[in-house]
């Protein structure tokens, strides 16, 4: 009799020792996205320096939701573990996660990566990390965002006015009115039916998101504006994080950093070849914008403004240095 309890206890001390991980991701998008990607590439690099096998459950196509969501799942600890998730949906914890993303904060990519490669986001992530809870572990995104629109928009003049839906955070609302624009904050999955019901003529978005949305069919006119370059932070449950063993951990925030890097390189890469395809395939038309520089003038102000707001100044200051 004491054989077999020693033998049951054995076995279920074995079976804890080695039960599997089950950890749970969550992104908007299907498979062949990007960001998709990104994040399945995450879990192979977190296995590969774990040197464990996790279960790894990724729920695609908003089936938890949207990215909103996904972040506060992650900040309570509870059904997403891991996603990723666009900083304009942090900005209930941090003011300044919005700005690490706003428009014409970087000159071109390689502005943007050196501002990357410098870390100069650490104080927005720690921030982030001690009000919600959740871990920014590496940065994609790369995607260059232009305003799809339902007719031709050359310049100013035409966009004056322009019903347009951005995001939620504040810093894109003043900055798309101080350029003469009527933006309005509309949820990223209805888009296509508001602007196809004329309640906004157009929307602004990186090729990724135009092709994988189809926004080309309600608004086939993309408007070379390139205000903004994406930073899509890959994010970590903090209370799932402290779970783990040290050796997990560590997997984690090295697979973060590289799977980060990854997205970007991909992302970026891939932009001009969208665009061109979509081109090809007679589903958009790219409309040369001619007063960007005059665009970013107007905005600029209001960058600076909202940056001393927000206590983000220092931040603002030294993305601005970088040559």
């Amino acid at each position: 009799m004491r054989g077999t309890l020693f033998a049951a206890i054995a076995a279920l001390f074995s079976a804890n020792v080695n039960a599997q991980l089950t950890m749970h991701g969550a992104v908007q998008f299907p498979d062949e996205h990007v960001f998709t990607r990104a994040l399945v590439r995450f879990q192979e690099l977190t296995d590969k320096y774990s040197g464990k096998k996790t279960n790894w459950v990724l729920h695609k196509n908003s089936e938890l939701g949207l990215e909103k969501q996904y972040f506060e799942y992650m900040a309570q600890g509870k059904a997403v573990d891991y996603g990723i998730v666009s900083p304009a949906h942090m900005s209930t914890f941090s003011k300044a996660a919005p700005f690490i993303d706003a428009p014409f904060l970087f000159r071109d990519l390689n502005h943007w990566n050196k501002v990357l490669d410098a870390d100069l986001l650490k104080p927005v992530a720690d921030e982030i990390n001690q009000k919600a809870e959740v871990m920014l572990i590496g940065y994609a995104g790369g995607g260059t965002r232009n305003i799809f629109v339902n007719k031709p928009v050359h310049n100013l003049k035409e966009m004056k006015g322009l019903k347009v839906r951005v995001q939620g955070a504040p810093i894109w609302s003043k900055t798309f009115a101080a350029i003469g624009m009527a933006p309005t904050v509309i949820a990223y999955n209805e888009i296509y039916n508001a602007i196809q019901n004329n309640v906004i003529s157009a929307g602004e978005n990186e090729a990724a998101g135009v092709e994988q949305m189809k926004f080309y069919e309600v608004a086939p006119q993309l408007s070379m504006t390139q205000h903004a370059i994406t930073i899509r932070p890959i994010c970590f449950s903090a209370k799932t994080f402290n779970k783990l063993d040290k050796n997990m951990q560590q997997a984690i925030l090295k697979a973060g950093k590289e799977a980060g890097a990854y997205g970007r390189k991909l992302e970026s890469s891939e932009d001009e070849q969208k665009l061109i395809a979509l081109e090809k395939a007679g589903k958009l038309t790219r409309v040369k914008f001619t007063d960007r520089a005059q665009m970013k003038k107007l905005a600029d102000p209001v960058m600076a403004e909202y940056a001393k707001e927000i206590g983000a100044d220092g931040i603002y200051a030294k993305i601005n240095a970088i040559k």
